[in-house]
């Protein structure tokens, strides 16, 4: 771990945004769920959620570059009930679907928590996920295509999020509470370590100015394993 590395990721962090997640919606194909990650973790989004999926969704990490481990995917069997939950975590649902109600998507508010809802490119927005929504909006089409690609979808979205988050100043300061943020940065630095900690129900070590592990601090928590 050099320096430069550790204050990137460090920088990262400080910008994540967990107020601003993705909701995909019966999106089930590995390349649209990596590429949609991929623009979450761009523009600092902390968890994305999958919402309709039986069976979970498995993203290789050479489709997804690695992303899944820097973007949560919190994965909801049942639509309605995944909607549910973002609900009642604060969330106001952006449904991107055509409707009689729909407007522009740069026309909405970005800075307050907002999940976008994503369906799939040929079917459109499940009926359930466009009913639970607080408001729908389209990307204006000047051609003759009559939608984009889920990921171009989420990308063009999320970059007018993040257009008015910056605007906000939502980027300057630390979002995430301190023992998140110190978990997460421990994970990333040190995953061999922290998976092994995790399996063994262990708290994590300290960690040194360079993101090394302390070794007095690891030892302690050996010894007190052991004991």
């Amino acid at each position: 771990m050099t320096a430069k590395r550790l204050q990137m990721l460090q920088r990262v962090l400080d910008q994540r945004q967990p107020d601003l997640t993705v909701a995909m919606a019966g999106v089930h194909k590995e390349h649209n769920v990596s590429a949609v990650l991929r623009s979450c973790d761009a523009v600092g989004v902390w968890e994305a959620h999958s919402l309709g999926q039986e069976g979970r969704l498995t993203i290789r990490r050479t489709a997804a570059g690695g992303v899944q481990r820097r973007v949560g995917l919190r994965q909801h069997a049942d639509i309605a009930d995944g909607c549910a939950f973002l609900k009642q975590q604060g969330f106001a649902l952006y449904a991107a679907h055509w409707s009689e109600r729909a407007v522009d998507f740069r026309s909405v508010d970005y800075t307050r928590p907002v999940a976008i809802l994503l369906g799939r490119e040929l079917e459109g927005m499940p009926r359930e996920a466009a009913v639970a929504a607080d408001s729908h909006i389209t990307i204006p089409m000047l051609g003759l295509v009559e939608s984009l690609n889920v990921s171009v979808a989420a990308a063009v979205i999320l970059y007018e999020a993040q257009r008015q988050r910056e605007a906000a100043g939502l980027y300057r300061r630390r979002r995430l509470d301190d023992m998140t943020w110190r978990r997460t940065l421990f994970e990333w630095i040190q995953p061999r370590i922290a998976r092994y900690c995790r399996e063994q129900g262990l708290p994590y070590p300290e960690l040194d100015d360079d993101g090394h592990v302390v070794r007095a601090s690891w030892e302690r928590i050996t010894a007190r394993a052991a004991g």
